[in-house]
Order: C-alpha cells, then sequence, then structure tokens
C-alpha cells in the first residue's frame, strides 16, 4: 500500500559570498524564503525554504499545495520526488513515485519519435516491456504519424508538447507528483489532454498537486495545505484550506494598500 510519511523536514539552501546587509535584503525579496545564518562566528547566509513540515498521505489521498511564489510549494514536490534531500527531518516514502513537472521529460531532439518514447519512458521508470505495450497507444493520442519515425527536431513546437505529454502521462503512478505547468498544447488538444490528465490521476494510489488554481484543487484533491513562507499554516478539506487562504491574501491586500499612507503620514 502506497504511502508517505513527512516528519519536521527542513530544507535549506546556501548562499556563498552574500553577506551584507544589502544582498540579504535582496535575497529575502526575491526567494520568499527564510535567510538565516550561521551560529556564533559563522558567516554564512542559508535560505530556509522548508520549515518544520510533517505530513503524512495514504492511499485515497489527493492533496493540493497551495501558497503564494515562494512558499514553496516546488520545493516540496522536489523533496518528495528525491531530487532535494532535507537539511533536517526524514521523509519515508512506500510506493513507486512519479514526478510530472513537465510535458519533455528527457526529449532528445536528434532522435526520433519512437526512439524518444523508450528513453524518455526509461527516464519516466518505466520498464522495456511497459513501454512496448504503451507504445500503441501513445502512437494513437499522439496523432502524429509517420513523424514518428522522424528525428525530434523536425517537429513544430505543438508536435513536441504531443509526443512529450502523451509519453509523460502514459505511466501507471502508484505516488502522482503534479505540477499545475503540466500543459498539453493547442485548444483542439486541451480537451482529451485534460480527459488524460484525469485518467492519469484515477489510476494513482497518492496525488500530491502543487496549484496557484482554486477550481484545479477542488477538481483533483480531497485535502489541501497552505504554505506561507516554507511552513504548513493550514491543512484539512479543500474548501476550508482555500478559504484561508483566501482570507490570508485579503489581509496582505489590506496591507499593502495601508503602506503608502504609513509613509506619507508618518509618526
Amino acid at each position: 500500500m502506497a504511502s508517505i510519511v513527512v516528519e519536521n523536514v527542513v530544507t535549506e539552501f546556501p548562499i556563498y559570498g552574500s553577506q551584507a546587509g544589502f544582498r540579504k535584503a535582496l535575497f529575502h525579496k526575491a526567494v520568499g524564503g527564510l535567510i538565516r545564518r550561521g551560529g556564533v562566528g559563522d558567516r554564512r547566509l542559508a535560505v530556509r525554504a522548508l520549515e518544520d513540515i510533517s505530513l503524512r498521505l495514504e492511499h485515497g489521498d489527493h492533496i493540493g499545495i497551495i501558497g503564494h511564489n515562494g512558499a514553496g510549494k516546488s520545493t516540496l514536490l522536489r523533496v518528495l520526488a528525491g531530487i532535494y534531500e532535507p537539511s533536517q527531518g526524514t521523509v519515508v516514502i512506500a510506493g513507486r513515485v512519479s514526478p510530472l513537472f513537465n510535458t519533455a521529460p528527457g526529449l532528445d531532439m536528434d532522435d526520433t519519435g519512437y526512439e524518444n518514447i523508450v528513453t524518455c519512458g526509461l527516464f519516466l521508470g518505466m520498464t522495456r516491456d511497459e513501454i512496448a505495450r504503451k507504445t500503441p497507444e501513445i502512437e494513437r493520442f499522439a496523432e502524429l504519424g509517420d513523424y514518428l519515425a522522424l528525428p525530434v527536431r523536425t517537429y513544430s513546437t505543438g508536435m513536441m508538447v504531443r509526443l512529450g505529454f502523451a509519453i509523460a502521462t502514459s505511466i501507471d503512478p502508484e505516488i502522482l507528483l503534479l505540477d499545475e505547468g503540466l500543459g498539453a498544447g493547442d485548444a483542439r488538444f486541451a480537451e482529451s489532454a485534460r480527459r488524460r490528465v484525469e485518467a492519469l490521476i484515477e489510476r494513482s494510489s497518492i496525488l500530491v498537486l502543487s496549484s496557484h488554481s482554486d477550481e484545479l484543487v477542488r477538481s483533483m484533491c480531497n485535502r489541501a495545505i497552505l504554505l506561507d513562507h516554507g511552513r504548513i499554516v493550514a491543512q484539512g478539506s479543500t474548501e476550508d484550506v482555500i478559504e484561508r487562504y483566501r482570507e490570508m491574501n485579503a489581509r496582505a491586500d489590506v496591507e499593502a494598500a495601508a503602506r503608502p499612507l504609513e509613509m506619507a503620514c508618518p509618526s
């Protein structure tokens, strides 16, 4: 049975050669995480992108990660994918993880479409037998016909998107990590692509979706977490967490509107 257990995870990225106060302030504005200095006598700086993250996911959990830009959504996805190693804490995962962050998972421009089906399938964790079994279905969905025998560098951008999307969504994930940036190309292709993503999610045991879209989280998820500067500030039902996010944004808008008045009327 697939599961994810995250306990007290901290993720930091060191900043080298940035000791001045101005640079510290600049980094703080740019990354959204917390800037921390080392211990006494230690002049190193680090961006703390995730702070004390704990969560438990089991079969049937479809969870949306929401929050402002720089809140830590992408970092958390990449920690779960094994791309980033936690600086502190533990991540224990049971089940095959399928990270799906873009529609070009290893495409080689000089290889043919058929060759890319094999290499990209291997990149996504499929076996050669799986790839052989899924190739006819990928052919049908991509609708590229004889172009699959030609080098990908001869394709239009839309054709490359079709091929990459067809390969990326052919996986059978136990744990699916999905970025909302996953695109589907032209409008005619969009509806069939939407149905294909829905079928992909139905085949997964656990879904973790990073999104800015309330509607996407509502349609795909049964739980949600709200990140703010690397911390979980709310978790629970999608509606409750989305409402908390809206309240937080409303407060931020009021505070932002008040700042010019404070500057114009100093005490």
